[in-house]
């Protein structure tokens, strides 16, 4: 069974992917500003339902100065004009 917009892949191929992109890329870590930025964002753009968790990385972007994220979802992003939203075909 695949999640809803999962890879279909399994524990271990996943747990495989993750110390693949942990050698790549730093972990940022969770913090209470982050909550707050996230309460202030659902609050200001009146999010609902699954579009939460996408608000999630936006507030963690925000906190850390992160600007941009590679998505198959721009459109998830467009609301948010801090952030610069890439689809993987446009990234060369």
């Amino acid at each position: 069974m695949t999640a809803r917009g999962g890879l279909g892949l399994s524990v271990e191929a996943t747990e495989r992917r993750v110390r693949l992109l942990e050698r790549h890329f730093r972990v940022l870590p969770d913090n209470p500003a982050i909550y707050q930025e996230w309460k202030s964002l659902v609050v200001m753009h009146g999010v609902t339902g699954v579009q939460v968790h996408d608000v999630r990385l936006v507030a963690a972007m925000k906190v850390h100065g992160v600007l941009h994220i590679l998505t198959v979802n721009i459109g998830d992003f467009k609301r948010y004009p801090s952030i610069n939203a890439l689809a993987p075909t446009e990234v060369t």
